[in-house]
């Protein structure tokens, strides 16, 4: 697990968090460093079943669905998943693009994930890095030493 959280905080450095926590602000953040837009819908049929969160990104844009079904901070916490995800450079494939977007051509799609369950290292590296997303914000530096290792990353 220190392992885990250490690559998350080194995948973290640099990236600007805003405090206290927006995450329209937080979204803008990942769509410069991106260079493209950063769609995001909520999406009925996404669920316990099926996946809760799911990154498509094209050669235009990366979209990012969460379940509309669910309370806002749940839906946040999704969505930074899947921002993890993307700032990460992790990529996968899944069924459900079809099942929910029927439509949608396979060829247009360059990355899929979509989270289900958390067996796999992309989506435990996703799910820690949402979680520190939303840490970081809601503590303030205690001293010149914090805002230190908060800008670089470090665990105080």
């Amino acid at each position: 697990m220190v392992g885990l959280r250490r690559r998350c905080e080194v995948r973290l450095r640099g990236i600007r968090i805003p405090s206290p926590f927006d995450l329209d602000t937080f979204c803008a953040e990942v769509e410069t460093r991106r260079g493209r837009p950063l769609i995001r819908r909520p999406v009925p049929g996404l669920s316990a079943s099926a996946p809760c969160g799911l990154w498509i990104g094209t050669a235009r844009a990366d979209h990012v669905f969460y379940d509309p079904g669910t309370s806002p901070l749940h839906a946040e916490h999704i969505v930074l998943h899947e921002l993890a995800h993307i700032l990460s450079g992790h990529s996968g494939a899944d069924d459900a693009l079809a099942r929910l977007f029927p439509d949608l051509d396979p060829a247009a799609v360059s990355r899929v994930l979509g989270r289900v369950s958390y067996t796999t290292a992309q989506e435990r590296e996703a799910e820690m890095m949402a979680s520190l997303i939303r840490g970081r914000s809601a503590r303030p530096p205690r001293n010149t030493f914090g805002r230190v290792a908060d800008a670089f990353g470090l665990a105080e």
